[in-house]
Formats: structure tokens, sequence, C-alpha cells
């Protein structure tokens, strides 16, 4: 399903339930683009636990494609446009549990907030990590974003409450290469 940002697209996980649980088909390549998503070769699978809610993480844009399901717990995603162009600072939130993934290109900064304690969080990637990236404040007045949980109630580093604001990195996203 498309969304209010370009490139940015939700996707419905069939999730059966059986004896035991559930089963999940989290990622068939062909599936997904059959329904849109663009060509996406996995270079790295990372997995995120998080034990309580409330934990936040963002924002952060690096320079590859992500893929993003929860396989336990739900998470509460911010995505903010980070590309020159008009839907620069454009803000999307979703609701992520076991039957939800998130497809986000590179450029688009990704946050998340969870919302259930022992919450596993699936990044998939199609770049080898590296530290390169574009970072913006969580409470950036400008992005306006309504977390789950007031601020006081939110776990987060330092360092991602002290990311520069949106207003600041304009210019320099702007007069960068394309």
């Amino acid at each position: 399903m498309t969304t209010g940002i370009p490139g940015v697209q939700r996707i419905e996980l069939d999730v059966q339930p059986n004896d035991d649980g559930w089963f999940k088909e989290s990622f068939h390549a062909a599936k997904l683009e059959a329904a849109g998503m663009p060509l996406f070769e996995v270079r790295q699978h990372n997995v995120l636990y998080l034990a309580e809610p409330g934990i936040t993480r963002g924002i952060h844009a690096e320079p590859w494609d992500k893929y993003l399901s929860p396989s336990n717990g739900r998470v509460f995603a911010a995505i903010v446009d980070l590309r020159d162009g008009e839907t620069f600072g454009r803000v999307e939130t979703f609701e992520l549990g076991t039957g939800q993934a998130l497809y986000v290109p590179r450029g688009c900064g990704n946050s998340f907030c969870t919302l259930e304690p022992h919450t596993v969080y699936n990044f998939l990637v199609n770049e080898y990590w590296s530290p390169e990236r574009v970072t913006v404040d969580l409470f950036d007045p400008e992005l306006a974003i309504e977390w789950p949980f007031p601020r006081e109630r939110l776990s987060h580093t330092e360092r991602d409450a002290a990311n520069p604001s949106l207003d600041s990195i304009r210019s320099a996203v702007r007069s960068s290469p394309a």
C-alpha cells in the first residue's frame, strides 16, 4: 500500500495461526515486487530486542533501503522524508505488529517507539552497515511527531534527542549531490 511519502510502502503480511502459535512469510521478493516494491537484494538482516514499551530510536536516514517488520510486539514508526524535493520534511506514522511490514527507501528517516514489552524488530537492508547517515531530532517541533507516550515516559538516547533540527539540515540536504 502506498503512503504519503513517495517510495514508502506499508505491506500487510499474512499471519497464519496454528496449534503452536503462528507462521508468517515475512519477506518474499517476487510477491513484494508484484505488489509494487522495488527489487530489494538483502545484504544484512538485523534483529533488535527491546524489553520495555516506550523505547524510542531515530530519526536516522542511512544510505540504504530498509524493510522493517516486528516478529514480536508492536512498534509505532515515524518516517520522515529527508530527500531534496517537495515532500522534504513530510512525516507519516504507522503502527506495525507482526502482520505488517514497512519498506523505507534510502533518504527517508526511520524512527520507532516500542508499544509493548519484549518487542523484536527486524531490519533487512540492501547495503552493509556504515556509520554514514543524516539524523534529525526526535522532538523537532517542525516535525511535530505525536509519540504514543509523553516525552518523559520515552526511553531514548541522548544522542538521538540531540540530533540537529530539520531546519538546520534543510540547506545541507538541498546542496548535496543527488
